[in-house]
């Protein structure tokens, strides 16, 4: 099969398709004939082996897809062979076969595309638990999105709308402001000033909360433009990580909460993850979700997507395509 491999720790440079053998399931997997690949910036910091995300090389890059199971493994009681499938936490996903835990597996339902199956789930499943877990946005809240018109950001929009709150929009050019006024913003800002301005559209106190995946260039701009009891959401640093942070500086700004989550810890079994998934997912069949995606590349080229993804010329979600 193809794949694309880490060849060692490194930039863009590393990644190398290549021929591999086939996967074979073992008991309580699948099989699955991979038909589309999500790539996120998790992808990217596996193979810098940046933190959790850290394995030794070589191996097949990427943990989000969607496709037809082909086999199943011994103990397999959920899916059967012909089943489309998605998953966001399948490691060596850049492959035109992949196996996959049964337990990290969910359903495709009538009514969504198995492209849009992998567009959505990684990023839909924040999004999801960003909105409606870690800071439970509530009818008129104003909460600042940054990078709105990006996979997360496009979809977090949306989901804000849907709980009835207020979104302030950040993008970096007109074409992107227009994909987030697209997604249902209220209002568009750019990144310069955009703490003064936050405040001042969500009536002068400041926001409810920020959901910031850029991390480093923004994070303490952020911080600033919340209310007193806001919440700061750091669900990623596109821009690098952040600093240390002085825990007095929650006190001065008034009382803020910071939080760092991350998806494992919202999909923690099985139940939750279809459960989480199947609402992303009916929201989609419904209608009522709009799943961008920005661009469909060949599995082979997975290193310009990876550079595209960085340099921020993407927008909505990036597709690799075995075929």
């Amino acid at each position: 099969m193809r794949a694309i491999v880490v060849t060692r720790k490194g930039g863009p440079e590393v990644l190398e398709p290549r021929d591999e053998p086939d996967p074979q399931p073992g008991r309580g997997q699948l099989l699955v004939e991979v038909e589309a690949i999500g790539v996120n910036f998790r992808d990217i910091y596996e193979r810098e082996g940046a933190g959790a995300y850290s394995a030794d090389p070589p191996f097949v890059a990427g943990a989000e897809g969607a496709g037809t199971v082909a086999a199943v493994g011994e103990g397999v009681h959920d899916f059967r062979v012909g089943d489309r499938v998605a998953w966001a936490a399948a490691p060596g996903s850049y492959a035109e076969r992949v196996v996959v835990e049964e337990g990290m597996a969910v359903p495709v339902p009538d009514g969504v595309s198995t492209e849009v199956a992998a567009a959505a789930l990684l990023q839909g499943l924040t999004a999801h638990y960003l909105a409606i877990d870690t800071y439970e946005v509530k009818p008129g809240d104003p909460v600042l999105v940054h990078a709105a018109a990006g996979g997360v950001g496009r979809l977090l929009t949306q989901i804000v709308k849907l709980r009835n709150g207020r979104v302030i929009a950040t993008t970096g050019t007109e074409e992107k402001a227009e994909l987030a006024r697209g997604a249902g913003a209220d209002h568009v800002i750019g990144y310069d000033g955009f703490g003064d301005k936050a405040r001042e559209l969500a009536g002068g106190a400041g926001v409810a909360a920020v959901y910031d995946g850029i991390g480093k260039a923004t994070f303490d701009e952020s911080l600033a433009a919340l209310r007193p009891r806001g919440s700061m959401v750091l669900y990623g640093a596109a821009s690098g990580q952040v600093d240390p942070v002085d825990p007095q500086r929650l006190h001065a700004g008034g009382s803020l909460f910071l939080t760092r989550p991350g998806l494992p810890n919202y999909i923690a079994t099985p139940h939750e993850l279809r459960a989480r998934a199947a609402e992303v997912f009916g929201w989609i069949a419904d209608r009522r979700l709009d799943v961008h995606i920005g661009a469909r590349v060949p599995l082979d080229d997975a290193r310009r997507a990876q550079e595209d993804l960085v340099a921020r010329k993407t927008t909505g979600k990036v597709l690799l395509l075995p075929r």
